[in-house]
């Protein structure tokens, strides 16, 4: 029976081929010479985006006797000569760099490798005597990464597993059992994954998926099929982080997708493996679902679609498909110790910044999901944005809450279910700071003359005159609206501003709205609506009890427009979405 995904692939990996040589550098004296040109900086890049993509695509077209480029001599010169470009933009060191940053980079590395380890076996396999030279040659980049990545570090969370994946592929081309030692290391530090599936960088539309085919493979190669189960559930989870449309719900992330329009495409290859590693008809269909939004490659050589389907063969035509919900309310994270974590933090003295990284203090967080046909409805603490909705093709990205009291913009701790409503809730604090003792000063001689701020031990100043700023929302939904009830304490003339951030594709009109540039407007009394293609809802109602055009260290991203409503504490006010 025909695999109409597989078809697609063949046919999209094909076409990329033939793209992709035309971009190829053919200047010998170029140092750049075999690589294939950025189309975004112009340079030719040695990471799991650039070149290596390139070549999991060229060698998957070259080993398939169901493409038109099978066994093609000018395509097997093509990629010799990438390969040629892969060592000589290898460093001395081993590592290869990202391009944008990270350089001589360990993890980036491990991207590469992730993906140019299933390369070698493909040609292995294929025992295609007239590309014995580029095997040779891809070999030596991997033997020359094994220093860098037995004795190499990370940045972020996902690195970690980046690399485990890295070191037991290796295994698998050269079994060296520190290799398999130095996987265990990193393992040893345990998952990051809350019960509910989320890892710790709560990235949808990137980083779930590089965490997900990394412990695919490291589960694979070392026997260790409990790692398999934290896959699952990301998976599981997924199922219920998707707008109608297909976009991805990005409004928590704590990556640089968040707010990203992204879709399902780099969730098609780790579905369809865990489908039939499991004959589970729900993975299935995600995997269709996911192959749908592919119209172009865009994936990185470590969860390359093509290599992976012809690297790991198997039945999936057979598999039974589960209907896809749309329809449900889903709860994520509600029993996650996230404060509990936060408290132990603190009590062991922990610092909460990290250099060159993150400490991703909103893992855990909960979020609600809510869907009904064409409206998505996403709840979130921690995060910038509280509230978000799908309604049809209109977006409300979100809403946010800023105060001038901290300043900045609020991010809820915590976000409870009720009967029939959802409350978010905190309590902002803000003192002063007075004299370090004496006996804690640093002691120098030139104290009386010079002393300078930053020498100061800050932290041994003793709090005096604590603020505290009490803020509640509740969030209440009705048959075709949905209410916003922001409250206060009986603190007075704190400035706020309640930001409705909308799409940049749709149109706004109102009877009291204020254009003030860059994509912005105060409402400043009654209701405005926002329209675009089909579908449109009323937001009401405006105030205008301050002049402020924004709250200090808020921020407002091109790319959105963004709907103000300006307050005066205390607070007490309902706002309406109304869906039209």
């Amino acid at each position: 029976m025909e695999d109409p995904m597989y078809t697609k692939l063949l046919h999209m990996n094909d076409d990329w081929t033939e793209t992709a040589i035309s971009h190829q550098v053919s200047d010998p004296t170029s140092k750049y010479f075999g690589g294939i040109i950025d189309p975004i900086s112009g340079i030719p890049k040695a990471n799991h985006l650039g070149t290596p993509a390139v070549m999991a695509a060229w060698t998957a077209a070259l080993v398939n006797p169901d493409s038109r480029y099978y066994h093609d001599t000018k395509l097997l010169h093509a990629l010799n000569k990438a390969a040629l470009f892969m060592l000589n933009r290898q460093h001395a060191d081993g590592t290869i760099s990202l391009g944008s940053t990270n350089f001589n980079s360990p993890p980036d590395t491990a991207f590469v490798v992730g993906g140019v380890t299933q390369i070698y076996q493909l040609l292995q396999k294929n025992e295609w005597p007239a590309a014995l030279t580029t095997v040779v040659q891809i070999k030596l980049f991997l033997e020359r990464t094994l220093p860098a990545l037995l004795s190499g570090g990370c940045h972020t969370p996902n690195h970690r597993w980046v690399i485990t994946a890295a070191l037991a592929q290796l295994y698998e081309i050269f079994p060296m059992p520190e290799l398999i030692a130095r996987a265990e290391e990193w393992l040893a530090e345990g998952m990051d994954i809350t019960e509910d599936g989320e890892w710790t960088e709560r990235s949808n539309g990137i980083y779930n998926t590089v965490s997900d085919i990394s412990l695919y493979h490291t589960a694979r190669v070392l026997n260790r099929p409990e790692l398999f189960e934290h896959v699952r559930r990301n998976l599981r989870m997924m199922v219920y982080l998707i707008h109608p449309d297909g976009e991805v719900v990005t409004e928590y992330s704590g990556r640089q997708d968040l707010g990203q329009v992204l879709h399902m495409s780099n969730y098609f290859l780790i579905y369809r493996l865990m489908a039939v590693k499991d004959h589970d008809p729900l993975f299935a269909a995600m995997s269709d679902y996911a192959a749908s939004f592919m119209t172009r490659y865009k994936e990185g050589v470590n969860n390359h679609p093509m290599t992976g389907l012809l690297l790991f063969p198997s039945a999936f035509d057979g598999l039974d498909r589960a209907l896809l919900p749309d329809r449900y309310k889903k709860a994520l994270n509600m029993g996650h110790p996230l404060r509990e974590h936060l408290d132990m933090m603190k009590a062991l003295g922990y610092p909460k910044h990290i250099e060159h990284s993150s400490m991703h203090l909103a893992f855990g967080a909960p979020v609600i999901r809510m869907r009904e046909l064409e409206d998505s409805v996403t709840l979130m603490a921690r995060t910038p944005v509280f509230f978000s909705l799908r309604h049809g093709k209109a977006r409300l990205l979100g809403v946010k809450l800023a105060t001038s009291f901290t300043p900045g913009v609020v991010t809820f701790d915590e976000l409870t279910e009720g009967a029939d409503s959802y409350k978010l809730s905190l309590i902002l604090e803000k003192g002063y700071y007075g004299p370090i003792p004496e006996s804690l000063l640093p002691n120098h001689p030139n104290r009386q003359q010079l002393s300078p701020w930053y020498l100061l031990p800050q932290q041994h100043r003793p709090v005096t005159h604590l603020q505290q700023q009490a803020l509640t929302v509740d969030v209440t939904q009705e048959a075709a609206e949905w209410k916003i009830h922001v409250r206060s304490d009986q603190r007075e003339d704190v400035m706020m501003q309640l930001t409705f951030i909308l799409g940049a594709e749709g149109c706004i009109q109102g009877t009291d709205i204020e254009n003030i540039g860059e994509s912005r407007y105060v409402l400043k009394s009654g209701s405005l609506t926002y329209h675009t293609e089909g579908s449109a809802f009323e937001i009401s109602s405006g105030s205008y009890e301050h002049w402020l055009p924004d709250i200090r260290n808020d921020y407002h991203p091109a790319g959105c427009q963004y709907v103000h409503i300006n307050l005066l504490t205390p607070v007490d006010r309902i706002f309406t979405i109304r869906l039209l």
